[in-house]
């Protein structure tokens, strides 16, 4: 009964990840015959400024985006797991962005900060202020986008805090009522201490997606200004179609594959240990 899941999963996965590795010894354009080439492709990686530039930026949008994202969806779901009014009407206005297309809102932000006629820098203006080149100056650009993708994704996010928080067992926190424990030291030892799965789960999936991020990028900067914005997706996504260097792309994308493993592993490692409080 598993063979049909198995099937598509070496199929659609392993099969890809395979090639990509065996295309990451060779250099092809994508229309003469590929020309094996060793670990050449690697080697240039030393030397190629725009490749180690997109690496930095991956890593910067990745501090950037996920604490951020992460503080900011657990003090949503801490609102939102207390009993307030209209709690649910709130929890669906949350994940609405999460739902919209990231093609879409990215022309709507694009729109938004435009330092010409962007909404940003009109609605500055009315109270005299010069609003920033946003999406053209290099040391704003960045910060942008990846506001962008937390306004976008944390909603999303506060949902798995939201499932967590409503799995810890109340008389745990009824009892440190008892023993006059401050909401600080119940916060610190208890709840996010049993949060530590809901936790693991959040920053594995959050860095992984930070790491591939590309429609916002693409829509919004395009990698520009000169280069600032382009992560390391997007630059795996220019040499493969734009410079038509498959075997190249394909280096970039096996270092890009690596660096995540490895985080993802160290994220696992640092979770392993779970808190549990047994009263039987």
């Amino acid at each position: 009964m598993l063979a049909p899941s198995l099937l598509g999963f070496a199929v659609f996965l392993i099969a890809p990840i395979l090639v990509v590795v065996a295309l990451s010894f060779f250099d092809w354009n994508l229309l003469s015959d590929p020309e094996f080439v060793g670990l050449e492709n690697y080697r240039a990686l030393a030397e190629d400024e725009r490749a180690l530039q997109a690496i930095g930026n991956t890593f910067y949008y990745v501090l950037l985006n996920i604490p951020a994202q992460t503080v900011l969806a657990l003090l949503l779901a801490l609102a939102l797991n207390a009993k307030i009014k209209a709690r649910n009407a709130f929890r669906v206005i949350y994940v609405l962005p999460w739902m919209a297309m990231p093609v879409a809102l990215g022309v709507i932000w694009r729109w938004v900060f435009d330092p010409a006629y962007g909404a940003l820098n009109r609605f500055l203006g009315l109270f005299g202020v010069d609003g920033a080149a946003w999406l053209t100056d290099s040391a704003w650009a960045m910060p942008v986008i990846a506001s962008v993708n937390v306004w976008q994704y944390t909603g999303y996010t506060m949902l798995f805090f939201l499932a967590g928080l409503q799995a810890i067992p109340a008389q745990l926190y009824e009892a440190a009522d008892v023993d006059g424990a401050s909401p600080v030291h119940r916060f610190f030892s208890i709840t996010l201490p049993l949060l530590r799965p809901a936790m693991l789960f959040v920053l594995i999936t959050s860095v992984i997606g930070s790491f591939q991020v590309f429609d916002t990028i693409h829509v919004m900067t395009a990698g520009g200004p000169a280069g600032s914005t382009a992560t390391l997706n997007y630059q795996i996504y220019l040499e493969s179609f734009t410079q038509r260097n498959a075997g190249y792309a394909s280096m970039l994308a096996v270092i890009l594959f690596a660096i995540i493993a490895l985080i993802t592993l160290a994220q696992a490692a640092l979770f392993r240990k779970r808190t549990v409080y047994d009263f039987s």
